[in-house]
């Protein structure tokens, strides 16, 4: 359970680094392709439509939820080598070519223009690296500063946390 709450954090962290490349890449699309991006269009067309309100709130529940779903995925992993490039790589394969278009939600990837693919494919990117690096944190963490010392040093900490 560590695992996947810790992987949850990781990915979530992870979804906000994503968000800030996407926001920062949008504004470099010439206007005709500076249409809402994937998480967006994803939403109109599942979940809800008109209320502008409701679909920007949705997209940012689905976005993170989404974001923290694959990064448990990624703390369960047997063999986590490398960056995880390659993963957030992986995510946006097996979604934009994958499952969205299986479900006819988008159009596959090859369907939409080239800049805004190069745009997603760098937020995957972004997306994977702070995926990785975010659970080795939280890992080292958790037995480093929030965990309780063993050894030769833990008489030393008992001594510190008795009162008076």
């Amino acid at each position: 359970m560590q695992r996947i709450v810790s992987g949850a954090l990781a990915g979530v962290a992870a979804t906000v680094a994503m968000t800030i490349a996407m926001r920062h890449l949008h504004g470099l699309l010439d206007n005709r392709d500076r249409y809402p991006l994937p998480p967006r269009e994803i939403v109109e067309r599942v979940v809800v439509a008109g209320d502008e309100q409701v679909a920007r709130t949705s997209t940012l529940f689905a976005h993170f939820g989404f974001g923290a779903f694959t990064g448990s995925i990624f703390a369960l992993l047997p063999m986590r080598h490398g960056n995880g490039i390659l993963y957030g790589l992986g995510v946006w394969a097996l979604s934009y070519l994958g499952w969205i278009p299986a479900a006819h939600i988008l159009a596959p990837a090859w369907r939409h223009p080239v800049y805004r693919n190069l745009l997603m494919l760098a937020a995957h990117v972004v997306w994977g690296a702070t995926l990785s690096r975010s659970l080795n944190e939280l890992e080292a963490a958790r037995t480093e500063v929030f965990g309780r010392p063993t050894g030769p040093g833990a008489a030393i900490s008992e001594i510190r946390e008795k009162p008076g």
